[in-house]
């Protein structure tokens, strides 16, 4: 969006000014949230306009955040506590979870253009209720940048003695920069640290498999170090898999990268697809690859570090590489930690400004401009970085879990059954105008499953129910979702039918779908996507100044108009 010559608003608000002549008031924005080279359509759908990157560099950015560390962390944490054959079935079956939940909804954020906060507004959820959902996504990305940072914190006192609360201050410093020039600084960091990243990532394991090739079999048989034993245990099993379940929201962060993916074509529709499957759901494979080696590493330091440091994955990195590298490991394996963490945490900071733009936009009517939230964000992960959240590692992943696998699955159910047995819209109507404040479908599923998970996760119906309460979110969701939708018979998608948009329509051929609508009210010109009927303002109104009005009383949806009032609209066809 850029800033238009109407009346100027409050610059914090967003909010209408009115006009000296008696017309309609225009609103104009502060400049941070007009400039969308930094807000990247923070808050409303990515026009096709914008999505000048190639099927391979939205995907290889997308990728370029799965660099974390705090998978070896998670890994080796899993299978210290519960052995080897129990910490490794958990992983592979959070891996398979993880995968399959994220299919559709990569799919959908890739297609229509649309976040995850976005999507989970039309997947049941409705346009406030999909507000919890974003404290849950918020809090992921400031929960993980802690951990990340922590990680990066302990490298950095271990290579300079940098004291470990000065180090949290500096990693959290440090990404500032990159995170405020939104996704054009964010793809060129990710490039350009890749060679950097794998030559780290895979090194360590070439050395292991030339100078201690016997660690390989003898991890398979390590029993942990709290007596867990080498063999299945159905509880270590179900626990582990609640820690690994906490990364089931990463999906949301490569759904911020994927609304980016240009249209999809008869000619690029096989390298579409590759694309999405791969930095979608995909990267849970890795994931899963850097769980079990980051694990293994720890094993292999443990005699010579001790428990404590084999779980801070500095420790096994410079013990991997002194065979080869001797004195510098040190300084190599920092410089990889350091490039790790820089390539995650300006995802978690970049993810997490977007979920509290979508929070407070709803709450307060306010938009200050998406780069402002990075500062909230970037707050609460450095609290959490000074308070050691690293010690309570498990406990902490195993709560979160409980309640980010309940939307996520909740979001799968409906655009996997709802949507295609027609319990809900074919499309995603993620706009203000077209939908009620909260849809029970999804939004009920996921509280309910929540809240008794939880009360299993500590303990309430015994020590099994315990250590599966992940498998009890996840299949309460997926069975309430569909059946509130069909109890409802979907009423609760849609306040009023979309009479433009359409449900899932295509462009005849040679229509340009880059064809752009004027909002009445910021007088800006948008895509069709992006456009609402408006009958409080008498014509077409974008989704973000729908979404920060608040007087017009929600009378789109109270009293529903007939006939659209938006300027003619292209040809299109139904699929």
């Amino acid at each position: 969006m850029t800033e238009t010559a109407v009346p100027h608003a409050d610059p914090a608000s967003g909010s209408p000014a009115g006009g000296p002549d008696g017309r309609a008031p225009k609103r104009s924005y502060a400049k941070l949230a007009a400039d969308e080279s930094r807000e990247d359509y923070s808050l409303r759908y990515a026009p096709h306009s914008y999505r000048r990157w190639s099927e391979t560099t939205v995907a290889s950015t997308a990728l370029g955040g799965i660099a974390y560390l705090a998978d070896f962390a998670i890994g080796a944490s899993i299978v210290f506590t519960y052995g080897f054959t129990s910490g490794l079935a958990s992983i592979l079956c959070a891996a398979t979870i993880i995968f399959t939940t994220g299919i559709p909804i990569a799919r959908a954020c890739a297609k229509y253009g649309l976040d995850m906060d976005l999507i989970t507004r039309g997947a049941g959820f409705g346009y406030f209720g999909s507000t919890l959902t974003s404290l849950i996504y918020a809090s992921f990305t400031f929960i993980f940048f802690a951990l990340e940072g922590s990680i990066m914190a302990q490298a950095m006192h271990e290579v300079f003695g940098l004291p470990l609360p000065i180090g949290y201050l500096l990693t959290t410093l440090i990404v500032i920069p990159i995170v405020f020039r939104g996704m054009g600084a964010l793809a060129k960091v990710q490039a350009w640290t890749q060679p950097i990243w794998l030559i780290g990532l895979v090194l360590p394991f070439v050395i292991l498999l030339f100078n201690s090739p016997g660690s390989f079999g003898d991890f398979t048989s390590f029993g942990g170090t709290e007596g867990a034993g080498s063999g299945f245990s159905w509880l270590g099993f179900g626990l582990g898999t609640g820690v690994a379940l906490s990364l089931i929201a990463q999906i949301g962060e490569q759904a911020d990268y994927l609304r980016f993916m240009p249209a999809k074509t008869e000619a690029n529709k096989k390298r579409w697809n590759l694309a999405v499957l791969a930095a979608g759901p995909g990267w849970v494979i890795i994931g899963a690859a850097k769980q079990i080696g980051g694990a293994l590493l720890a094993f292999v330091a443990l005699e010579a570090v001790g428990r404590t440091h084999a779980l801070e994955p500095i420790a096994p990195q410079v013990e991997a590489l002194k065979p080869w590298l001797g004195s510098v490991a040190l300084p190599v394996a920092a410089l990889f930690v350091v490039v790790s963490q820089i390539k995650i945490n300006v995802t978690n900071a970049y993810s997490g400004s977007l979920s509290w733009s979508n929070f407070f936009s709803r709450v307060t009517h306010r938009h200050p401009g998406r780069v402002w939230y990075i500062f909230l964000n970037l707050a609460i992960a450095l609290t959490l970085m000074e308070m050691n959240m690293f010690a309570a590692l498990n406990k902490l992943l195993g709560f979160y879990s409980n309640v980010g696998i309940a939307w996520i699955a909740a979001v799968a159910a409906d655009l996997v059954i709802n949507k295609r047995v027609g319990w809900s819209p074919k499309y995603i109507e993620f706009k203000r105008a077209y939908l009620y404040a909260v849809n029970p479908a999804g939004f009920g599923a996921m509280v309910i499953a929540s809240v008794v998970s939880i009360l299993a996760f500590f303990g309430l119906f015994g020590e099994y129910a315990e250590a599966f309460s992940t498998f009890i979110a996840a299949g309460l969701a997926l069975i309430l979702c569909p059946l509130i939708a069909w109890a409802t018979k979907g009423r609760y998608y849609l306040a009023r039918p979309n009479p433009v948009n359409g449900p899932d329509v295509e462009f005849a051929e040679g229509t340009d779908i880059t064809a752009t609508h004027t909002c009445t009210v910021c007088e800006t010109a948008y895509e069709l996507p992006d456009i609402a009927d408006c009958p409080a303002h008498s014509g077409p109104i974008c989704s973000l100044c729908c979404s920060l009005d608040a007087d017009c009383g929600d009378l789109c949806t109270k009293k529903p108009t007939g006939e659209p009032v938006l300027m003619p609209m292209p040809e299109v066809r139904t699929r």
